[in-house]
């Protein structure tokens, strides 16, 4: 039985395994992340036993009345590892998450002596029921919460893009599968959700290159690299820069600075729509590189910007540039951009009545 587990799951074991390396040799990984990870990669593994020992004794012409078991642990374990995903990839997500999962494998359970979800037949087909849809349905409800929270948190690159786009069809399948490929599907499962978490990590590793770990947003070298690749597209910068954060580093402490420019961070990203994203490229200074957009397209979102920096006790200054027909290279767009707010840096400076030197 060991022999034919290790052939039926051999690629499972191989991906799991390096995935479970990558997991601990990757020092600037989050741990408590890494051990989700870890715990939920354990947890396909333990699934795809359950699994193989109950198609092994079906396929052997073995009845055994515990198999009514093991089809309640797999019908509950598919939602529960979507759930893990879940909890596990969006951060800060409470563990009333798993309430839909426990109660699945609480249905799961009671099917058992009543056969409402499915029962086994001696002849190892399956005679379902009334709540047959039931254990799809939950795991398709999950996969499509975590795919819209995920796309809402990206920065809409394709670097982020690709993986949700990957991860979507990834649980898509499992929705969508078993009824196409009927039971012999939860053979694949387990392999098809390691590989999918296994993409989705590497991607995530390469976008920590890109990424400006304080903020979340795209780093200064993201901006240069799509200012080169994407420079045929770009018809506008926005450019920012935080007003007063050495006052508030020097009276309030550099966390409360921190916390300053995460929440200008996020100000700017909920107003940046599509082919407008949003770069951390100095201290206080941040950009917008608008692909294909017209000046009233970056008048509406420096207007979205104000209206969220209204909800928060910070300012900045903002300048922009636009070439709709191309006439102007990325560099003039930036001095300009750069001018533009600089000036409006120092009205305010000297509408406040601030010494710049001192109370920047």
């Amino acid at each position: 039985m060991l022999k034919e587990y290790i052939i039926q799951n051999w690629a499972l074991i191989l991906v799991s395994l390096a995935f479970l390396i990558s997991l601990r040799t990757t020092s600037f990984l989050d741990k408590t992340f890494a051990n989700r990870m870890c715990l939920l990669i354990l947890e396909v593994l333990i699934l795809s036993v359950i699994v193989f020992v109950e198609f092994f004794l079906n396929d052997h012409g073995i009845v055994w009345k515990g198999r009514s078991v093991l089809m309640a642990i797999r019908y509950s374990a598919t939602p529960f590892i979507d759930a893990q995903v879940l909890y596990t990839l969006v951060k800060k997500l409470k563990r009333a998450i798993f309430i839909p999962a426990i109660i699945l494998a609480i249905l799961c359970f009671i099917n058992i002596f009543t056969n409402i979800i499915c029962r086994p037949l001696e002849d190892g087909s399956i005679q379902y029921g009334p709540l047959r849809f039931l254990p799809y349905i939950i795991p398709g409800l999950y996969g499509s919460n975590l795919i819209y929270v995920l796309y809402r948190r990206s920065n809409k690159q394709s670097m982020e893009l690709i993986p949700i786009a990957f991860f979507a069809l990834t649980l898509g399948s499992g929705v969508i599968l078993p009824f196409l490929l009927g039971p012999i599907y939860s053979h694949i499962f387990c392999e098809t959700i390691s590989i999918a978490l296994f993409t989705y990590y590497l991607f995530s590793i390469l976008n920590l290159t890109k990424q400006d770990s304080l903020t979340g947003l795209l780093n200064r070298q993201a901006c240069y690299a799509d200012m080169e690749t994407e420079a045929g597209s770009i018809t506008a910068l926005v450019s920012m820069d935080m007003n007063g954060l050495k006052r508030i580093n020097d009276t309030r402490g550099h966390a409360a600075g921190d916390d300053a420019l995460t929440t200008l961070a996020l100000c700017f990203k909920r107003a940046a729509k599509s082919h407008q994203s949003v770069y951390r490229i100095g201290g206080d200074e941040f950009l917008i590189i608008c692909q294909q957009a017209l000046e009233s397209d970056v008048h509406l979102l420096i207007d979205r910007i104000q209206r969220n920096l209204a909800e928060t006790e910070f300012t900045c200054a903002i300048g922009y540039s636009c070439s709709e027909n191309g006439s102007k290279s990325i560099s003039e767009m930036l001095k300009e951009s750069d001018e533009m707010m600089y000036a409006e840096k120092a009205r305010y400076y000297q509408t406040a009545g601030i010494d710049r030197r001192r109370g920047r």
